[in-house]
Formats: C-alpha cells, structure tokens, sequence
C-alpha cells in the first residue's frame, strides 16, 4: 500500500522505486498485483504525468489513511520503548543549512545513540507535500503559510544583512541604511518564492527602489552571483557565514531598521510523532531559544518579516 501511494504522490513509477529503494519493474509489479487484486485500473497509463483513474483515487485516500495509521501504531510502539532504533524523517528548505542541521544531527547521536535523524533538503513547496502526505514527521520553511491541516510553531529569526563582493562600493561600510541601496544592481529570488515576495515588500516599506540586475531560484545560487558581481543582495546572515569567512563575501548590517527571516516547524495537525521525533524537535526548540531567536514576538507576527524603521508600521499602513 506504501509503494502505490508513493505512485500516486509522485506521479511517477522510477521516482517512487527511488524513494523505496526497489527497482523500476518491481514497483510496477506491485501496482499491477494490487489491480488484479481489486479488479480496477489504479491509473491511466496513456497520460503523463502518470494520473490515478476516479476509482484509483478513491482507493488512494483509504490507503494513504491506512498507511498513516499503521506509521503511527509503530511510532507509538517505539515510543513506548524509548524510540529504540527509530527513524526521525525531517523535511527541510535548502537554505536552512547542511552546517547547522549537521550540529544538531550530531547533539542528537550524542543523546540518543540508537536514533537515526533523516533530513531532505527540498524547495519549499516539496517540504509542504512531503509533511502533507506523511513522509515527513515535520518541516523546517521560511515564512510558513497557515494551512488548514496544518500547525505552525515558530523555531528561530534570521537578521537579513546586505550581502555583496569585497570590491562593492558599499562593502566597506560598517552599516548600511536602506536609502543608500537606492538604484544599485540587486540579485532577487525569482517571483513566486514567498521570501522574494517580503523582500519586495520590505523595500517598498523603505520607498527603495533597486535595480534587479538577475533573479535565482536558491540563496547558492544567488550568492554566486554576487560573488561574480552581478549586484547586491538580502540574505539572511547564517546563510553567508562560510562566504564571509573565506572573505568572498561581504555582510553588511542594516541600519535604521531590522529585517529578519522567521523559521518554522510544520506539522500535520492529527500526526502523532514518535517519541525519536519528539526528542529531536524539542532539541530544535531547545537551540532555537538559545540563539536568540525570539519565538513568541515571531509568533505573534503570525509568519510576517519583521521590519521596522522607527516608525510604527500600523500607523504607516492607516496612512
């Protein structure tokens, strides 16, 4: 049942062979061994992406509950052994960071020597699907939406510094005020990712207009350009810490105001986690505290950047 709803999510046979470490053919086996089983074609094979037919679907949902049911009756049985041997599955956007993710993994071994920690890196709307249909115990996003089957805690805040090359007019200042990025070369998320979207914002906020020179997908990929020169840009300080380190790039605070990235933790709302991903969560919380995050005024933003320039920002939007 696991592997047709791994066929059914990916729309994909290779990719759900993948995900269960099967070949391709015995993936297909198993989907055809479950239509003779029934009597029903599971999926339209004519179409591509693979597509689930009307009874397919209807036979996707009562498995999937199943699946999740039966992932919860383990988990709960671990836990009822202290999560011997268990498995915490954490989905996570790319920028979070292999560094930090790495230092928490290894507290983690350090606890619970028998644990394992499972962390996929994905664009954020995959870490969404991946905690929606269960793969995933919880997710690590930026900006995190509110879903209706979903829950949100906040985890830790990101000071957002201006970053450039070494030999950028502005690197050399100690700070730099939003008025002074007027006009110059700037490296943007493409349009459609959630943080290009605050990012906008922020600098309306700032009536600062930039010229967006090129536009990328990742932060990785943003930094290089950077690096090459093609302009400026806002990350957010922990994502450029080995850069700034190796002297290839430049972090610059922002003066006069302050522009964070809030992190949080998704969670399914009736998914019971294991007592492994229980523990490793509440380390996660543990660090997020410690670092200074400021969870609760975060959480009272409900998900919003924090920027601020002196003035009250209810005031400027009645304005």
């Amino acid at each position: 049942m696991k592997v047709f709803c791994d066929v059914a999510r990916c729309q994909n046979i290779s990719h759900a062979a993948s995900e269960n470490y099967l070949s391709q053919p015995a993936v297909s086996v198993i989907v055809g061994q479950l239509e003779n089983r029934i009597g029903v074609q599971l999926f339209n094979r004519l179409k591509r992406p693979l597509q689930l037919t009307a009874l397919g679907q209807v036979y996707y949902e009562g498995c999937k509950g199943l699946v999740e049911q039966y992932t919860e009756l383990e988990a709960s049985i671990r836990s009822a052994r202290g999560g011997d041997g268990a498995t915490v599955q954490v989905a996570a956007i790319y920028s979070v960071g292999l560094g930090d993710m790495g230092c928490y993994v290894e507290r983690f071994k350090r606890l619970y020597p028998t644990a394992k920690v499972n962390i996929e890196y994905l664009h954020p709307d995959q870490v969404y699907e991946r905690v929606h249909e269960g793969v995933a115990d919880f997710g690590l996003v930026s900006f995190p939406r509110k879903m209706r089957e979903m829950t949100v805690e906040p985890w830790r805040e990101e000071e957002m510094v201006l970053a450039c090359a070494p030999g950028h007019p502005l690197a050399g200042l100690s700070s730099v005020t939003p008025a002074q990025m007027a006009g110059v070369k700037f490296v943007a998320f493409v349009k459609g990712l959630v943080i290009r979207r605050v990012v906008d914002r922020f600098l309306r906020e700032q009536d600062v207009v930039v010229d967006t020179a090129a536009q990328f997908d990742t932060i990785e990929n943003i930094k290089e350009g950077v690096k090459f020169g093609a302009g400026v840009s806002l990350l957010p300080a922990p994502t450029i810490r080995l850069e700034v380190r190796a002297g290839t790039l430049k972090a610059v605070p922002l003066a006069g105001c302050r522009f964070v990235r809030a992190i949080g933790v998704i969670r399914r709302r009736r998914h019971k986690l294991g007592c492994a991903a229980l523990q490793f969560l509440e380390l996660l919380r543990e660090v997020g505290d410690n670092d200074g995050a400021g969870p609760a005024s975060w959480s009272q933003r409900n998900g919003q950047a924090h920027s601020t320039n002196g003035k009250s920002q209810s005031s400027k939007r009645k304005r």
